[in-house]
């Protein structure tokens, strides 16, 4: 069974001929990812939400009243780190387990030296489970009641949706903290202070880096800090080869690119390249061009961007500029977002793209996006009149004696009696006016030719028509 030392463990890879290089004399000993990982709750960069002084978990863990908790959080986010941390703060006996290795032999083995600990000498044992999303129901369904009986106090980390993959007997005795993925920013502050600091990073040795390279770092980690710090001491390494400890290593964007195997592309996600392409993408597609369409969401996809950000602007086009010519867009384009959310990249880049040649080839309608411009500004700059009343609802007597809901004629009542000459459609029918006083007869919605719109018009001049 995996003892607490394997928490603070090495990723090491033997593999790796280090004799050469500037790092060799601390590389040999902890990779740089386990050298910067932080030590101290103040330490931990961009989990605020959670950590700030004050915040619930944060008192818990000075008070050392560490509750059953599961860490869900993207990978890189910081959750074993968190685990350490609190292992370094309590007076508890600390186990790690992990669900790739360990079984239900494993769990029984812990729990009984925890039963044991408690009654000779009162300590309280917390278990940390890496991945335990890993576990299957019989191995959760033994952690279970050692949880419930505060035998063990049970920290699970998780990259999966803990509704999904933990049992809800289980979930429902801990408490769930989601930490979030680091910005950009987070992972900037966190390469640079390894290359300043001289005790664990790299700052007895004489290196430079390229602002470009240090930014396609950050990029490239996608919110994964071990991921950042690895590729900058791959770098450091190769761009020190065969040279002694203290002759200047310097980093280009071409030595990023060579170590990540991937070509850095021109792209800001901060500044002009980011609004120009996701530009570039929206009129492609209001175009109806399949294949420029593409190519756009391909530069963003490859050059890093966030494949959620394309995809709330792809939801936004699907009511924008297709509309009601094809209402199936919009499904399509949440059904991508689901698909970015449950397999993300670079599964998910396909069901992007599908997405993305679904609306340039559909059929195109901006009369939506005018309706709803129109009524904000009638919001905006009419008078806010009161709900006409025979449309109000009158659930109390004192209402109805008020009008509230007199003379409304049901519309079902007149459906049923009516003859419908398209089975497509209800009957035209304008039984009342439905907009207060004042807008009366305004409209807001008119539906152009194009796809399904071309039916709508034709039905909605037939239903106002019988008003007039």
């Amino acid at each position: 069974m995996p003892d607490q030392s394997s928490l603070f463990g090495s990723d090491t890879d033997p593999s790796i001929n280090k004799k050469n290089s500037p790092t060799s004399s601390i590389a040999a000993v902890e990779p740089l990812a386990a050298r910067m990982r932080p030590r101290t709750l103040d330490e931990i960069l961009g989990q605020e939400h959670l950590l700030a002084p004050g915040r619930v978990l944060r008192r818990s863990i000075e008070e050392d009243h560490i509750p059953s908790m599961i860490l869900w959080g993207p990978p890189g986010s910081g959750k074993t780190t968190l685990a350490e941390v609190i292992a370094r703060q309590t007076h508890a006996h600390f186990v790690t387990l992990s669900a790739v290795s360990a079984g239900v032999a494993d769990l029984r083995k812990v729990v009984e030296d925890a039963r044991k600990l408690s009654q000779f000498s009162k300590q309280r044992t917390i278990m940390f489970i890496d991945e335990i999303h890993r576990f299957n129901k019989a191995q959760q369904d033994a952690v279970l009641p050692h949880v419930e009986r505060g035998v063990v106090t049970l920290i699970g980390a998780t990259t999966e949706n803990p509704s999904f993959e933990v049992n809800a007997a289980l979930l429902s005795r801990t408490r769930v903290f989601v930490l979030r993925g680091l910005t950009e920013e987070h992972i900037l502050t966190i390469l640079r202070s390894a290359l300043e600091d001289r005790e664990r990073g790299l700052g007895q040795l004489n290196v430079t880096i390229d602002e470009d390279a240090l930014q396609q770092i950050a990029v490239f980690a996608n919110g994964d800090a071990r991921v950042a710090l690895n590729v900058l001491e791959l770098a450091v390494q190769g761009g020190g080869e065969g040279q002694g400890e203290n002759v200047p290593v310097h980093i280009t964007l071409a030595t990023v690119e060579d170590v990540m195997q991937h070509r850095a592309l021109l792209y800001d996600k901060g500044a002009d390249q980011h609004y120009d392409t996701i530009s570039a993408l929206h009129k492609a597609l209001r175009g109806s061009d399949p294949d420029a369409g593409l190519y756009w969401l391909g530069r963003m996809l490859e050059a890093g961007e966030d494949p959620l950000y394309i995809v709330r602007r792809l939801i936004r086009f699907a009511s924008e500029d297709v509309g009601m010519a094809d209402p199936q867009a919009l499904v399509v384009c949440v059904a991508a977002q689901q698909a970015v959310h449950f397999v993300g990249l670079p599964e998910a880049n396909l069901a992007l793209a599908q997405a993305v040649v679904y609306l340039a080839t559909a059929p195109k309608s901006n009369a939506l996006y005018e309706a709803y411009s129109s009524v904000q500004e009638d919001v905006q700059k009419t008078r806010n009149d009161p709900v006409p009343l025979r449309i109000r609802n009158a659930p109390t007597q004192l209402m109805k004696d008020l009008d509230y809901g007199k003379d409304y004629k049901y519309a079902h009542d007149y459906y049923k009696d009516m003859q419908i000459e398209d089975p497509e459609r209800p009957p035209a029918l304008q039984l009342q006016e439905y907009l207060p006083e004042s807008l009366k007869g305004r409209r807001y919605y008119e539906p152009g030719q194009q796809g399904k719109e071309a039916s709508i018009k034709k039905w909605l001049e037939k239903r106002r028509g019988a008003s007039s």
